[in-house]
């Protein structure tokens, strides 16, 4: 097993359901105009990090009309979108981890803005660095089991032969993970041989895990997280405090 078997901590990318809809399809298209960008090609055959970001609209159910429009989008001449990657690296209360992932045309909108919520409370940014080197970058899928019908053994064997590195359950839920390169690969594989999932991205999987006990520890991290995946700028945020 991998060691990452907190799902509280597992990002959710901000529901396909819930009333965060709109915000993660915003977010999710940010993505795909870099990986666009970068990757010079709007064919995820042709471009993996492309590939990574399908991966994970399709999770969210994304309409397929909004991945082709958005990549259009990317592919056209008059494209002005400039979005800058950016990571900040810090420690929220009692030191837990914290990595924030952004995309900004605006370096000096948004550190200001990630600076303020880490010390509003109680945590503090550091350099870049400083506690990356304490997660590994993997692609993990979640699968949706909701009817509690899916077999440990079986979505095991279906998960490596369909290109996985490795799998764990943790309180019924079931987590594969690939490399950063063929998660997208997997994620297809998996979803032609009848699976469905809550998620399916490259995430900061923590090494080890941080708990908790004060009150007021627990409220200002949860506070923070929270109004950091607000800001329209932040990406991603990753952690290694365990919820439970």
């Amino acid at each position: 097993m991998s060691g990452h078997s907190k799902w509280q901590n597992i990002q959710k990318t901000k529901g396909a359901a819930d009333a965060k809809r709109s915000q993660a399809f915003t977010k999710i298209a940010k993505e795909m105009i870099v990986a666009v960008k970068m990757g010079g090609s709007g064919d995820p055959k042709n471009n993996s990090k492309l590939a990574a970001v399908i991966a994970k609209a399709k999770a969210v159910n994304m309409p397929k009309d909004n991945i082709k429009r958005t990549i259009d989008r990317a592919l056209s001449a008059g494209n002005s979108d400039n979005y800058e990657d950016v990571v900040y690296e810090g420690y929220g209360p009692s030191g837990v981890a914290v990595i924030v992932e952004a995309l900004t045309d605006n370096r000096n909108r948004t550190a200001p803005n990630v600076r303020h919520l880490f010390d509003k409370y109680n945590g503090n940014l550091g350099a870049s660095g400083c506690v990356s080197w304490s997660f590994d970058r993997k692609g993990v899928i979640i699968l949706n089991d909701e009817d509690e019908e899916l077999d440990e053994e079986t979505v095991m064997m279906d998960a490596l032969e369909c290109g996985a590195d490795d799998m764990e359950v943790d309180d019924g839920v079931f987590v594969v993970y690939t490399g950063t390169d063929n998660l997208s690969e997997v994620s297809e594989a998996l979803e032609k041989a009848g699976y469905t999932f809550a998620s399916a991205q490259v995430e900061m999987v923590p090494q080890n895990y941080i708990k908790l006990t004060d009150e007021k520890d627990i409220k200002n991290m949860e506070r923070m997280i929270e109004l950091l995946e607000e800001d329209d700028d932040v990406q991603n945020v990753w952690h290694n405090w365990a919820r439970d």
